[in-house]
Parts: structure tokens; sequence; C-alpha cells
């Protein structure tokens, strides 16, 4: 049996992931039911007949899929910091100093780097594999990509990064971190950032896409916890997920879509 203190690690984290699942799939039911009802008025304000009042209120476009997630998502996030991991004014300090070494943005373009680079190694090997790696948010962010850029770019380089670095490695790597189980806290708290991006049996992938995703995921999880460890403040990991993002985007464009 585990010592009673990592027993009440482990069940701290296991709160701040419930408390963040039970949240975020409320908050994202309510504004799916908002998104529900405005959508309806305004099909059946523009002479829509029943039947294509239904069809169009069977799945959310992209942009409604991505305003629901940023809607949830971040409004879990700023809850559950401001609950159970609010920074203290000597946390801000240091966090502030730290962003004024060098050695934190070296850090930061090293892991943005390594994250962008093993990812596009998974995606290379999955092909060569004949299990090519679709990530489930590749659709929507291609559909936004052509008809909303400026917004695409905003919401992968500047908003996901906040509010995910805020819940995944604030609160729950956080919790694990202060009670003295970093390496433990990068492990799991990786792994539910993977299973958020993409869950077993919902993504539309099938066994063996899925487990290299959720490898990438968790990598990623992992090397952004340990930014966040190694200079001391959360601005670095937001960076890096941000920098990691406008890669991916990057190479998006130029693979062509």
């Amino acid at each position: 049996m585990p010592p009673a203190r990592l027993r009440s690690a482990l069940a701290g984290f296991g709160i701040d992931t419930a408390l963040a699942l039970v949240i975020t799939f409320a908050l994202m039911m309510g504004a799916g039911v908002v998104w529900g009802i405005l959508r309806a008025i305004q099909l059946a304000a523009g002479g829509a007949e029943e039947a294509e009042i239904l069809a169009g209120l069977a799945q959310p476009g992209a942009l409604a899929q991505i305003l629901i997630a940023l809607f949830s998502m971040g409004s879990t996030a700023l809850l559950l910091y401001f609950w159970r991991r609010p920074a203290t004014a000597l946390e801000r300090r240091h966090s502030w100093q730290a962003l004024r070494r060098a050695g934190t943005w070296g850090a930061v373009v090293g892991v943005a780097l390594l994250t962008f680079l093993s990812s596009t190694a998974a995606a290379w090997l999955g092909e060569r594999l004949g299990v090519p790696p679709n990530p489930s948010n590749l659709a929507p962010i291609r559909e936004l990509t052509s008809s909303t850029p400026v917004f695409t770019m905003a919401f992968a380089v500047l908003l996901a990064p906040l509010y995910e670095e805020l819940l995944f490695r604030r609160v729950l790597f956080g919790g694990l971190w202060r009670a003295g189980y970093p390496v433990l806290g990068m492990l799991l708290s990786g792994l539910v950032f993977a299973l958020a991006h993409e869950a077993p049996g919902l993504n539309g992938n099938g066994l063996a896409p899925t487990l290299l995703l959720l490898a990438v995921y968790t990598g990623m999880g992992v090397a952004f916890a340990w930014v966040y460890r190694r200079t001391g403040t959360l601005w670095a990991p937001i960076a890096a997920h941000a920098l990691n993002n406008a890669l991916a985007l990057g190479a998006l464009q130029l693979a062509g879509g």
C-alpha cells in the first residue's frame, strides 16, 4: 500500500480531475443547448422547414465546436485555478523574475521544437505503418483555417495554450508537484491532457492510431510540465505550447491543409 502522503496526493489529483471533467461537461452541455436554441431560431427565421431545422441541429459546425470548447474548458480552467490552485504573491514575483532569464526562453524554444518535431515524426511513422494518426481537432481546424484564419490563429496560438496550461499544468500537475511528486505529476497530468484531446472510442480513430496520438499528447504534456518546473513560471509552458501550435499551423498551411 502506498504511503499516506502519496495516497493523499493522488486523492487530490483525482478530485481535481473529476471536478475538471464534471464542470467541463456541464458547461459544454449548457453551451450546446444555448447554441441549439439560437441555431433553431436562426433557421426558423430563415424559413427552414422542421426537417431542415432538425438536420441543422444534428452537428455544430467547426466554429460552434471551437467556441463551445473555448467557453467550457476556459471557464473550467479559470474556476479551478482560483478555487484549487491560486498563485501566491511570492509565486507571481518569482514567475516574473523567471521571465527575465535567458535560460527560461531557451527552454521554451527547445521544448516547443522538441514537441513539434516529435509529433511530426510520430505522424510520419504512423503513415509508414499504415495507421495514420488523425487528431480529432484537425477537421475543425482545417475548416476554420480556410474560413476564419485570423480567429483560428488567435484560438490555436493564444487562447488554447492559455486555458490548457492553466488547467493541466497549474491545476493538475501543480497539485502533485506541490505535494512532492513532480515526476508522477508530469506523467499523470500528461495522460489526462492526452485523454482530453483523444478520448478512445470517441475520436473516430482505430486502436493503433489512437494509441499513437495518446503517446504524442502525453509526451507533449510531460514536456510542458517539465518546462514549467524547470523555469518556475507558467508563462514558459504557455509560450512553448503556443510556439508548438504556431509551428503546427504553419506546417498545415505549407502542406496545403
